[in-house]
């Protein structure tokens, strides 16, 4: 059976880890992750490999992976890069796959890639899957994996969720899964594989398009590893499910970072743009809108059409969000007269009638939900609620009002609140509730786009 096509599904579903270079010493690399494979409360049997010790917080250390009286299902390797093929030599047939989290390979120049492709010749003799090296691995809320060797306490953990996370990038994976985290959001798994000396971007994508847990993939790509599968594989995804990429290393700047940081070779980013457009992917521009996607994604499903309506309590920021509208491609359609009308009977004759809906700075909790329920009426594909909380009569109610009108209504309603101190608590009630809050006419709008889009 082809090595590229095997399955990967032990990776997250582990019943046995090793922890190869394990160390009691806070701070330590390998310390971190033993601590944290127990605070996520994984459930398998973990064995920390070191010659050096006898235990390691109340567990027996093992001085080769070889002594170990049971097959391991993954190997998590962190130590100098210049041990690691001893490392995978010692380990034989006795693992399934190793997550090579040392770093020091073809990023560091030809030696380092001398070394990898020797690993890469002893991991295939004995039918080993590599995800690395140069990488942190998986965090995975279904099985309680996490082999990031960040302390939780500098980035959260996201809770569990239906977004899953491939990234080539180790930096971007953690400061995403932190920035979610912080945001209420929850994922199913977060995947970077580094280097990317054998498990690639298609293999992630081709487990998570059958992964029950998974109801959104997130990519972040510096290169594609094999182009032709990448866009067969991404193609069946996007036929289950949304599948959002940003494409990093567009210029010759960013190319020279990339190859730097992973050893990555990457290519002339319009061909990527096709082969994303081909597979049907969503591309994304950059990490805000990347972030946008995947909170947004989050609660709303696919969008049907591209006609939004908008509400607001200011005149001003109403034209802001129209405008962001009309440069993503949106339609923003006038409200058809027996709306209108109904409006003008339920609403103070000061409020602005049209689209976007200007409640004014005289608005009440009452005549934004008046607004968005009579406005849905008129076939909208999505409305965008604009609050500014300046207005006096608008009170905390109006979070849970909205949030029971998301739940009365198919069609997906995102709430804009760009804002201070006392904007950014209520923003948090809408959060704590599961509802995305978006800070500016900008974001919110991209979100729109996102969903919108045929492309997903």
């Amino acid at each position: 059976m082809s090595r590229k096509t095997s399955d990967i599904k032990f990776f997250f579903n582990p019943k046995f880890i090793a922890v190869i270079g394990a160390s009691p010493a806070p701070g330590k690399i390998s310390n971190a992750i033993l601590e944290n494979l127990k605070r996520t409360g994984f459930s398998g049997v973990i064995y920390p490999v070191n010659p050096k010790y006898k235990s390691i917080n109340d567990l027996r250390c093992y001085s080769s992976i070889s002594e170990i009286p049971c097959d391991i299902d993954i190997s998590v390797i962190a130590v100098p890069s210049t041990v690691v093929l001893e490392t995978l030599k010692d380990a034989g047939k006795k693992v399934k796959g190793a997550i090579i989290v040392s770093g020091g390979f073809k990023e560091m120049g030809d030696n380092g890639k001398r070394l990898e492709e020797e690993i890469k010749e002893t991991a295939e003799k004995n039918e080993i899957r590599i995800m690395g090296p140069n990488c942190l691995g998986i965090y995975d809320t279904v099985s309680k994996l996490d082999t990031f060797f960040i302390q939780a306490d500098r980035i959260k953990r996201p809770s569990n969720g239906g977004i899953s996370i491939i990234s080539q990038s180790g930096s971007f994976a953690a400061t995403i899964m932190d920035e979610l985290a912080s945001k209420g959001i929850g994922v199913a798994r977060i995947i970077n594989y580094g280097n990317r000396i054998d498990v690639n971007e298609s293999d992630c994508l081709e487990f998570l398009a059958d992964d029950e847990a998974t109801k959104v993939v997130a990519l972040y790509i510096e290169s594609v590893d094999d182009g032709r599968r990448f866009i067969d594989v991404a193609s069946e995804c996007t036929k289950k499910k949304p599948v959002v990429a940003v494409k990093v290393g567009r210029r010759n700047a960013g190319v020279n970072a990339a190859r730097s940081h992973t050893g990555a070779m990457t290519g002339r980013y319009e061909i990527y743009r096709a082969a994303f457009k081909k597979a049907g992917i969503r591309e994304v521009d950059g990490y805000e809108e990347f972030k946008d996607a995947c909170r947004i994604l989050n609660i709303h499903s696919r969008g049907k059409g591209k006609r939004v309506l908008i509400i607001t309590d200011g005149g001003g920021i109403g034209v802001n969000i129209a405008d962001a509208c009309e440069n993503y491609g949106l339609r923003v359609d006038e409200l058809r007269e027996v709306t209108k009308n109904c409006l003008t009977s339920k609403l103070p004759p000061f409020c602005s009638i049209g689209n976007p809906i200007d409640l004014t700075g005289s608005v009440t909790d009452e005549h934004y939900i008046t607004a968005l329920e009579e406005g849905l009426k008129n076939g909208f594909d999505i409305a965008i609620v604009t609050v500014l909380w300046g207005p006096p009569q608008l009170t905390e109610r109006l979070v849970d009002k909205l949030k029971e009108a998301m739940q009365r209504h198919n069609t997906p309603i995102i709430v804009c609140s760009p804002g201070g101190e006392f904007t950014k608590r209520i923003n948090s009630l809408f959060e704590g509730k599961g509802i995305p809050v978006f800070s500016t006419p900008e974001s919110a709008v991209r979100a729109a786009a996102i969903l919108c889009s045929k492309r997903i």
